[in-house]
Order: structure tokens, then sequence, then C-alpha cells
């Protein structure tokens, strides 16, 4: 690693995945945090690699009219949020084109047939739970870039009933760790973290399946998030989950239509397609960010059922996949951003793919 060197004046041309701003000097490209398309800024360089540079921002000089006052005073200092400083409109159209270049570029797709973007209802005072870090009598995230821990007495983006647990949580005595903060109680298993947003994205779902189809195989099911509220819309739903607890949650309140099996999807998803019809079956598909694994990606390919919707919390992976599965046997129909974390660089994706 290069020594650091001195400050410099920097032109902000596009924005990162990861929220960093990107900018280019003396032939190398520069990241820096906290900045936007357009602005002119002073950098102070920390980090030198062969082909890029991390600095940090020192001072704004040309503002973009998108910039805005956060509205957390932790920001740029707590490590949670990327873009409080950026108009949300603004925030919206760059993770749009986030996802469009890096389908193009990681996955080689030539058509990228871009729906518009669903945004949050609720710009602030989203999220139903956070995690905090409980050290020395401090409760808080970590800070930007470090493990230096920010004593939070409130999250900006949290639920008000999520601050009060916060609150509750620094009033008592606890031990140092991680505790996750629930608004209200909820389920021990996998649950999306904007309530609104999540109606949202199931609402793109719906819309993306076909009608008629006799069967809906949900990969990486939860304890059924998908699966119950698509149910209506399938007369034979399978769900696979490797999480058996969350396995017997789905089973528990399982219509006579469904059935969820517990196991990983690449081990169980070929004996399920091939025993139905790939004509009449719906894949959906919402994995980890790690994305699918090559051998489910081979079962795809194999069997090929109609339609495949896949739902990502990561558009690298996603890109990848899809790179991998449109090649052949798929055509890309559509594909919709939801911003489920506003003020974060964090962004889902919903790809719905169709048989050819």
């Amino acid at each position: 690693m290069d020594s650091p060197s001195s400050e410099v004046s920097l032109t902000i041309t596009d924005v990162g995945f990861g929220g960093k701003g990107v900018a280019r000097h003396a032939g190398k490209v520069f990241f820096i945090p906290f900045t936007i398309a357009g602005e002119t800024v002073t950098a102070q360089p920390v980090r030198s690699k062969k082909s890029f540079v991390e600095a940090d921002l020192i001072s704004v000089d040309q503002p973009s009219p998108d910039r805005v006052t956060p509205e957390c005073p932790y920001f740029g200092h707590c490590g949670g949020c990327a873009y409080q400083h950026i108009r949300y409109s603004r925030q919206l159209e760059i993770k749009a084109n986030q996802v469009e270049q890096t389908l193009r570029r990681v996955g080689r797709l030539e058509q990228v047939p871009m729906r518009p973007i669903v945004a949050s209802p609720n710009e602030y005072g989203y999220r139903n739970r956070i995690r905090v870090h409980v050290e020395g009598g401090k409760a808080g995230f970590y800070a930007h870039a470090s493990h230096e821990l920010i004593d939070i007495a409130a999250c900006s983006i949290a639920a008000p009933e999520v601050n009060e647990a916060l609150q509750r949580l620094r009033k008592a005595a606890v031990r140092d760790g991680d505790y996750t903060l629930w608004g209200r109680d909820r389920s021990a298993f996998f649950e999306q973290t904007n309530d609104a947003v999540a109606a949202e994205l199931v609402r793109v779902a719906r819309e993306s399946v076909r009608r008629e189809q006799a069967l809906l195989v949900d990969g990486y099911c939860g304890a059924g998030f998908f699966a119950k509220r698509l149910g209506d819309l399938f007369p034979e739903i399978i769900g696979i989950e490797e999480n058996e607890h969350a396995v017997e949650q789905a089973r528990r309140t399982a219509a006579n239509h469904e059935r969820y099996i517990a196991g990983d999807v690449s081990a169980f998803l070929n004996e399920v397609l091939v025993a139905h019809d790939p004509g009449k079956t719906t894949v959906l598909l919402d994995p980890p960010a790690a994305g699918i694994s090559p051998r489910t990606s081979d079962i795809l390919l194999s069997v090929r059922p109609s339609e495949i919707v896949y739902v990502s919390c990561d558009p690298a992976t996603l890109a990848r996949d899809l790179g991998q599965i449109c090649r052949s046997s798929y055509r890309l129909e559509a594909v919709t951003p939801v911003d489920m974390f506003p003020q974060t660089a964090e962004i889902e994706v919903v790809a719905h793919l169709v048989a050819t």
C-alpha cells in the first residue's frame, strides 16, 4: 500500500455501488464518500492501490443542487447511511442507474428492460428493526470505515417504536454484545425490514407472475413470506428453505395447497421440478446476498420452468446469475428496482425471466 498523499481537487463524475463518488485524477480512479456527481470537492487520499485511491472528503467546493442537509446528527461519522446528503429523488435515480449498469457490465446483458424504481413511502423512520452493538456503556453503530463504536441516542431511519426500544436498551444494564431491536413482537425468522416497501415488493411479484400456472416453487422461502402472499394465484405451492425452524413456522400456518421442504435449494429443486410440468411452473428465488449456486443455475437451465422471478438484495450477484441463466434458455422480461432502504446504498431488485 502506498502512503497517502496531499489533498487534491476532484470533480465527481459518478456514484458507484456502495455509495462513494467516483473521480479520476493522475491516471487513477478516486472513491470519495458523501459526494454527488457534478460536484467539485477537495479530498485527502487515505489508501492508494495500483489503479485506485480511497480518499476522505475534506470540503465540497461546488455543491450539487441535489445536496441537502442530512436529518441525522451522526451522518458522516456513523457507518449506517451513505446518501442522507442527497435529495431522495436523486437517490432513486442513482440506484436505478447502478442496477442497470451492473447488469450490463457484470452480467454482460445487452438488453436490460428496466421498469421505474419503486420508492419507499417513508424516506426516514421506516426500519422495523435495527441491530446495535453494546460496548463499554455505549449502544450504537460502528463508525464509517472503522470499528469505533458511535453512541447513538436515536436512529433517523428506524421507526419510532424501534427507537423506543433503543432507549430502553440504553437505560438497561446489559452485557456487551449485539442486540436486535424490534418495534413490536416479530417472527424470529427473516422478514423484510421496511413494511411499506415489503408490500410493494409483493405487488411487483404478483404483477410479474403468469396466471393459470399450476405450481409455484418458492426457493429460499424462509417462513413463507412470498408463498403465503401469492398463494391465491397457484393451486399448488412448494417452498424450499434450509432453516428448519423457519420451515416449521411456515408449516404451522400452511394452507392445504402449501408444502414446505427443509433443505438446501440446490439439493431439492431438481426433484421438485421434474415431478411437475415445467411449462406450468413458476420459480421464485429470494436468495441471500451470495445469490444462487452454480448447481441451482444448472437445474434451471436443464428443466426450464416457464418463468423465474428472482428477488435480489445484491445487484452484483444478481447480474452474475442472470448472465448465466439468460445466456441461452431465458429472456429477461423486466427489471424493477425497489428501494427497501432509503438513505443507504442498498437496493432490492425484482427480475422477471421467461423461458424461450
